[in-house]
């Protein structure tokens, strides 16, 4: 299971999600163009200590990502507030992509048909959405527990 960043504009949620990914010892998708440097020293920065431990996989554009994801067959699932699907209802796979849209925007309409799920996260009525570190870390929990996809 991975974690996808579509085009982030968020330096602090890019780092936290490096580092989640670490501890949990799968990749990060980071599908261009960001809104802010991704080198490796903004990187590095953002990320703190836990960068080294991180394994990143740039793509060029949605398009290419898709294009890779679809090779290597496998299912890209949107975390998305206009999802009918509870996260906690979807069955998941190890080699699930879990795809978070730019923090300011989400994703294009052209992403949302090429998702094979999307899922939401249930809140209380009127609140607008969570944080996409928060979210990251409840859906891949959920996706790691079902596929006991957990370091060992």
């Amino acid at each position: 299971m991975d974690i996808a960043l579509y085009q982030p504009d968020i330096p602090q949620n890019t780092g936290a999600i490096l580092r989640l990914a670490a501890c949990v010892n799968i990749d990060v998708h980071i599908v261009a163009p960001s809104g802010f440097d991704l080198s490796e020293r903004a990187l590095r920065r953002a990320g703190l200590d836990y960068i080294e431990h991180a394994r990143i996989r740039r793509h060029d554009s949605f398009e290419t990502f898709n294009s890779w994801r679809i090779d290597e067959k496998c299912r890209l699932i949107l975390l998305t507030t206009r999802a009918e699907t509870p996260y906690s209802a979807l069955s998941y796979l190890p080699g699930d992509i879990l795809l978070l849209g730019r923090e300011s925007a989400g994703v294009p309409e052209d992403v949302h048909e090429a998702a094979d799920a999307s899922v939401r996260i249930p809140m209380a009525r009127g609140r607008r959405s969570l944080n996409i570190v928060t979210a990251a870390a409840m859906v891949l929990g959920e996706g790691l527990r079902q596929t006991d996809g957990f370091p060992h």
